[in-house]
C-alpha cells in the first residue's frame, strides 16, 4: 500500500543551511523507491497554521519511507533542515 511523506515549512531562518540542505538531500533519494509529487509549488493555506513551503513524497510502502528517511545520506541532510528552518513532517499510509 502505497505510503507518502509530507514536508511541511512553517518558516525558515537560515537560507544558507537551507541551501545546503537542497544540495544534499537532493539526491538522497537515489537507490530508494521514493517519487516527489510535490516541490515548493503554489501553496494555499485553506485550514491552520499557515504553510511556507510543501514537499510530497511517494514511496510503494511505510517500510520504503521510513528506510529513505533514517538512510544516513538523509540523515546528514537533515540537521542543515534542522538548522535552517521549522517544519513538520508526516508519514501517511495511502489507499
Amino acid at each position: 500500500m502505497s505510503a507518502y511523506i509530507i514536508f511541511i515549512k512553517e518558516r525558515e531562518h537560515d537560507a544558507e543551511a537551507m541551501a545546503t540542505y537542497g544540495q544534499k538531500a537532493g539526491g538522497t533519494l537515489a537507490g530508494h523507491p521514493g517519487k516527489p509529487l510535490a516541490f515548493y509549488g503554489a501553496t494555499e493555506t485553506l485550514e491552520g497554521a499557515e504553510a511556507a513551503g510543501v514537499v510530497l513524497i511517494e514511496f510503494p510502502d511505510m517500510e520504503a519511507a521510513r528506510a529513505w528517511y533514517n538512510s544516513p545520506a538523509y540523515q546528514d541532510a537533515r540537521k542543515h533542515r534542522f538548522q535552517g528552518a521549522d517544519y513538520r513532517v508526516v508519514l501517511t499510509q495511502g489507499l
